[in-house]
């Protein structure tokens, strides 16, 4: 690579989270081992070089090699890794949500209908944030997982309803919990004929877009009331290292059977999936998660950050 080259790299890495992260220049010279006034100029030159306009134009070399090698590796179609050197936490969900609805938008855009399935996370919710306003209203929009917790309240990352309102079209909510109380009451809610109706649509989706969740004590899926503290120790006894919709994945990328299964409401999902399903996951927490749906291959597509897809990569198969 040439030196000029290497030079916009940094600029595209400084802009990212001088525009993107909102990481001041003080915080970008330190995470990038260089003095104030040369993160202050690597800014200006991205600006002056054209890499800043709505969006970074300019792609980080070494990000575009892991979105590459991680397409080949696990056999996916669409692949966008974000730089993340320095940079967690809401900077970098931001990051990943920026690029995430691009790739999002692509689908939007169409004139043709679309079936979008669209399932819940934090930054699932960030990512349709960041989306624009379409007037698509011929797209419909449903929802892949149940937001009802245990007590009866409801998630507040229910996101297929904000997908639906930045298209102007139909929302389809699956009407149950995600875990039902008993095997019985599971029979109860998956029966009613318009959750079958909501689930057999959301089969059919044209494409699906998703989070992966960790299960450690503390997790989204154990913090927001669906599972308790007893059952993240059981789930990590069972070296479980990813939860997609509510269905447990190993280390190894395999199904983890659980107690919970006889009582999950959500649409099914299968490992070597041949659909067209897009995953937006990121940060240290999610490290071994996302190596894990790789691994497994229940996910076509994944947006994530640097640092997971260099451990992804580094994993053994």
């Amino acid at each position: 690579m040439s030196k000029h080259n290497k030079k916009l790299d940094q600029a595209a890495r400084a802009a990212w989270m001088y525009y993107v992260a909102g990481e001041t220049q003080h915080d970008i010279a330190d995470k990038l081992g260089v003095s104030r006034q040369v993160a202050q100029r690597l800014v200006a030159l991205a600006v002056e070089e054209g890499l800043v306009s709505v969006s970074i134009t300019h792609p980080v070399a070494d990000c575009m090699t892991l979105a590459e090698q991680l397409k080949t590796r696990f056999k996916l179609e669409i692949c966008q890794v974000v730089p993340s050197a320095g940079v967690d936490g809401e900077g970098l969900q931001q990051m990943i949500a920026v690029a995430g609805a691009e790739v999002m938008a692509h689908t939007l855009k169409l004139d043709e209908a679309q079936t979008i399935a669209v399932g819940s996370g934090r930054t699932l919710r960030a990512t349709i944030d960041e989306l624009p306003e379409f007037d698509r209203p011929q797209h419909s929009c449903v929802s892949l997982i149940g937001a009802i917790a245990s007590d009866g309240s409801c998630t507040r990352y229910d996101v297929p309803l904000w997908m639906a309102e930045k298209t102007q079209g139909r929302y389809f909510i699956l009407p149950a919990p995600l875990y039902a109380d008993s095997v019985e009451d599971r029979d109860l809610w998956c029966n009613h004929r318009i959750y079958r109706t909501v689930t057999e649509k959301a089969a059919s989706a044209d494409i699906m877009f998703v989070g992966i969740g960790q299960v450690t004590a503390g997790c989204p899926l154990n913090a927001d009331g669906f599972i308790t503290d007893s059952q993240v120790s059981t789930l990590e006894s069972l070296k479980v290292a990813a939860e997609m919709l509510g269905h447990f994945i190993g280390e190894d990328g395999q199904r983890v059977p659980s107690e919970l299964d006889q009582r999950l409401t959500s649409v099914e999902l299968t490992a070597q999936t041949q659909r067209k399903v897009i995953a937006f996951a990121g940060g240290a927490d999610k490290h071994k998660a996302i190596a894990a749906a790789l691994r497994g291959r229940w996910v076509s597509g994944l947006i994530t950050d640097e640092a997971s897809a260099r451990y992804a990569l580094s994993q053994d198969d």
